[in-house]
């Protein structure tokens, strides 16, 4: 008997035995292209608003004097006086102590001040930008608290320090320049 796959006239073609087994091919892409298109817009919105929302102000550099605050005039100082102490350490702290008023109508909840320390030598002035603290007791020692944690209300009147770790060597010895840059009012 002959081999039936070597006679032409019997010969069957069988599938490959991979053809029965292979994944079906994946089918054309069926995504639209205005689904591209409003993908492409939806990025570049967001890129663009997120340069406009970077596009803030800046900050001025630490050393430049800011204006004053609209509200500042309402907040007059008064009683300014400055001493120093030595820590066991050898570390010294320089302190400005006062009295702020609030002659307006408004209760404020935060105070910002720049201290100007001017020189002799025809160079810019020191500029140290930090919040007020007030005094909240004396004894057994000055304690001080954020203007937040007790804030002035129309016609308070309260004592305030303000603390320097360092002063510039070439200062003046005059009492310095303080400046209300920034109020937070309610």
């Amino acid at each position: 008997m002959s081999d039936p796959t070597s006679d032409p006239q019997h010969f069957q073609p069988q599938a490959s035995p991979t053809a029965l087994f292979s994944p079906d091919q994946p089918p054309a892409s069926t995504t639209p292209v205005t689904a591209w298109v409003i993908a492409g817009l939806v990025v570049l919105v967001a890129v663009g608003l997120l340069l406009f929302s970077g596009r803030r102000k800046s900050a001025p550099p630490a050393n430049t004097i800011q204006p004053l605050a609209a509200y500042a005039a309402n907040l007059p100082l008064a009683q300014i006086a400055m001493s120093e102490s030595t820590s066991l350490s050898g570390g010294k702290s320089t302190f400005i102590d006062g009295h702020i008023q609030n002659t307006g109508a408004q209760t404020v909840s935060a105070i910002t001040v720049q201290v100007i320390f001017r020189n002799d030598e025809q160079m810019p002035p020191y500029v140290e930008t930090l919040p007020l603290s007030l005094i909240r007791t004396h004894q057994p020692y000055v304690d001080t608290q954020p203007v937040s944690a007790a804030p002035l209300k129309p016609a308070d009147d309260r004592e305030f320090r303000l603390i320097f770790e360092t002063i510039p060597a070439n200062w003046n010895v005059q009492l310095p320049e303080i400046r209300i840059i920034h109020v937070e009012t309610r």
